[in-house]
């Protein structure tokens, strides 16, 4: 199974004169994990197809906003 969300630890310097973001966090397409497009995938009605911007629900990546900033 695969997660959307990536997480890292990026290096911190001592002379950093900021306060460091310990962990950072990104979001990957969810096409990365699907190498071809199978034939039968799932549809979404054609109302919801344009309210979530895709045809195929496992295309479907919500927007989620970052706790960060």
């Amino acid at each position: 199974m695969y997660t959307n969300r990536k997480y890292y630890e990026p290096y911190v310097s001592p002379f950093d004169p900021c306060k460091p973001i310990r962990v950072k966090s990104y979001s990957t397409p969810p096409n990365l994990y699907l190498g071809f497009q199978p034939p039968g995938l799932e549809q979404f009605s054609p109302r919801e197809a344009l309210r979530a911007g895709t045809l195929w629900k496992v295309f479907y990546d919500p927007y989620e906003k970052n706790k960060e900033g």
